[in-house]
């Protein structure tokens, strides 16, 4: 156990500020030593670059517009809308819960941390540990299904702008492995650079919304209300209608995954127990309200359905964007702003998915977590943890190249990872929130630490009452029907191409990683490790 001193500890939450940019860092540094870790990241993010940072990884009208077909096939027009209102308001559940642990705790780890601060002293280590495990599935995960998106909508706009252009699924691969590269880059860069582009990101974020919402209403013609909202559809064949409408509903949860995002890069954001929870908040209600009003506006400007699935880009917005705007030209204008955001997607993927991995690291989670918990003293990043990241994402794009099916289902790992971490951490809390063991806020307590074992504090932000109970149990039934469907194929009958095969990577990776536990973890891992006393 490594020894640290602060200077300036602050004691009282009310102390006189001489010099307020210096305080605001000594007191970000002194809430992270009451959760036990040692400032040694560079703090260069304020609320406005973290929102679009949030916002970026979301994408939530972005995604809609590749995912949306999804809820159309399984559940039709009024299937995609209804679905996208249900996963808005229990992904807004899910929010508020990450919000007050992020403001509780706020640390890179998230998700293995707070297990660890909430869980009982005899299931802490082991639970932890699998947290820990599941959030790095999901992450890893995601950041392959950012990259791989960004790549296969450059190849699909080469499509789209020459029809005589036959593509290969390699061409896709090595597109993703470009996006990757450049995110390294940008991530390696150091100083301000990153925050100062995630703000200007959030800029293009909101007018790119408006260049397609406006556009495609002017020029597009227009379908009745009753087909929208009315006409539903079972195009997989499933044994219900609402088994379809479940099941086509991972599409909207997809265009709002990542929501933990801004958690794990706490250690670098300014006032992060005030700062973190805002972003995420404003995020999912910023995101939500342009996501399903860019979804209404599409359903009613659509064309064909079946000319959008069968586009031979991949992609059926490119197809619904060509028949609104009557042009190829007009369509590749607007597929440029998708693809630049997903880019930038991507990018921001990266630095949350390193970020993510090397705090698990820190803590001796993973093989090899002595060089992984590495900080370079020039720029103050994770830059092994970086790397690790970036090879792990250009691997992963190699399967693309044998079978697009098998990486989708790598890519759903994603949702049941993270998901089912959230799941963990959000029973955990509602436990100790209908048991009072967590004490108020009071920022001059000196002696409440949010370390395992600790008297529990809550953090600035919070929901009191019967509103916080009821949002966290709102917040796991929404949690547990969406991984229940996210290992649900899309079709029936179900044969080798349209398996979903998601359950089999997470569930292999969670075997690996016990095996890992029995054989070694357990003998290094003992939770989040407190660097300073």
């Amino acid at each position: 156990m490594e020894s640290y001193e602060l200077k300036h500890r602050a004691t009282s939450g009310n102390r006189e500020v001489s010099d307020g940019g210096n305080y605001k860092e000594e007191h970000d540094d002194v809430l992270l030593a009451r959760l036990g870790k040692k400032p040694v990241l560079k703090r260069t993010f304020g609320i406005l670059s973290m929102i679009g940072f949030s916002c970026t990884i979301l994408g939530t009208w972005e995604g809609i517009l590749s995912t949306f077909i999804t809820p159309l096939e399984n559940g039709g027009s009024a299937g995609a809308v209804y679905s996208f209102i249900y996963a808005w308001t229990g992904t807004g559940c899910c929010f508020v819960l990450l919000a007050e642990m992020a403001s509780m705790a706020p640390t890179s780890g998230g998700q293995y941390h707070w297990c660890a601060m909430l869980a009982p002293p005899r299931y802490m280590k082991f639970l932890s540990y699998i947290t820990g495990w599941l959030t790095v599935i999901g992450w890893q995960a995601a950041f392959a299904s950012s990259a791989y998106m960004a790549g296969t909508e450059i190849l699909g706009a080469i499509v789209l702008g020459n029809s005589l252009f036959e593509s290969q699924a390699y061409q896709g691969t090595l597109l993703m492995w470009a996006v990757v590269l450049l995110g390294l880059g940008v991530n390696l860069i150091g100083g301000r650079f990153l925050s100062r582009m995630e703000s200007l990101i959030l800029v293009i974020h909101i007018l790119g919304y408006f260049a397609v919402l406006i556009t495609i209403t002017y020029m597009a013609d227009h379908k009745s209300a009753d087909e929208v909202f009315k006409e539903f559809n079972n195009g997989g064949n499933l044994y219900t209608d609402g088994l379809s409408f479940f099941v086509g509903m991972t599409g909207c949860v997809f265009s709002f995954a990542g929501g933990d995002a801004a958690v794990h890069m706490a250690e670098e954001v300014n006032n992060a127990s005030v700062a973190i929870p805002r972003s995420i908040l404003l995020t999912v209600a910023i995101n939500g309200t342009l996501g399903f009003t860019m979804l209404i506006a599409t359903l009613f400007c659509m064309g064909s359905v079946d000319a959008a699935v069968e586009s031979p880009t991949g992609y059926p917005f490119m197809e619904i964007f060509q028949q609104a705007t009557g042009s190829v030209s007009g369509a590749l204008g607007l597929t440029s702003i998708l693809v630049a955001i997903s880019i930038f997607a991507a990018l921001s993927m990266l630095t949350a998915t390193s970020r993510q991995f090397w705090s698990f690291a820190r803590d001796r989670g993973v093989p090899g977590w002595r060089i992984w918990s590495h900080v370079s003293t020039r720029n103050f990043f994770p830059t092994y943890s970086i790397y690790l990241t970036m090879t792990i994402c250009c691997l992963l794009g190699l399967i693309n190249i044998g079978s697009s099916v098998a990486l989708n289902d790598v890519i759903s790992m994603a949702v049941s990872g993270l998901y089912t971490s959230y799941l963990i951490v959000a029973v955990l809390l509602l436990y100790r929130r209908c048991t009072g063991a967590i004490a108020p806020f009071n920022d001059s307590e000196d002696n409440v630490v949010n370390v395992p074992g600790a008297k529990l504090m809550w953090g600035p932000f919070r929901v009191p009452g019967i509103w916080g109970i009821l949002i966290n149990g709102y917040a796991i039934t929404y949690i547990i029907i969406v991984i229940f469907f996210s290992y649900w194929p899309t079709a029936l009958p179900v044969t080798v191409e349209s398996m979903n095969y998601s359950v089999v990577g997470t569930m292999g990776v969670v075997i690996l990683a016990i095996i890992y536990y029995i054989f070694r973890a357990r003998h290094v891992y003992t939770g989040p490790i407190v660097e300073v006393l």
